[in-house]
């Protein structure tokens, strides 16, 4: 995690004077893609923390583009925070899927 949120931070510096709708879609799918990878059950709280260390390095970013700027979080949540996707978990409980798989079998045949 804390290799991508670097690879975030720097690319997000790179993309710093590109319009906010160019980087909302790239966040979106930067987002999205780590979700549907480690989007399990139990691992949640762990999604929630990459996704408020993400838009915290976006947010700095932002902060950085002009010498007046006064985003507050509270703001940037409302703003901009409602754009990038909220966390669900995409995969079922293992014994979910294991009893999908045998669906009655004796596992054994």
């Amino acid at each position: 995690m804390a290799a991508k949120l670097k690879d975030i931070g720097e690319q997000l510096r790179k993309r710093m004077h590109e319009t906010t709708e160019v980087t909302v879609e790239w966040l979106k799918t930067v987002v999205r893609g780590y979700f549907q990878y480690h989007a399990v059950p139990g691992n949640e709280q762990r999604l929630w923390g990459f996704r408020k260390d993400a838009l915290r390095l976006w947010l700095r970013t932002l902060r950085r583009r002009g010498q007046r700027s006064r985003w507050k979080w509270e703001s940037f949540q409302e703003r901009l925070g409602a754009l990038i996707p909220e966390v669900e978990v995409l995969r079922p409980y293992p014994d979910v899927r294991f009893a999908e798989r045998i669906q009655g079998r004796n596992r054994v045949r």
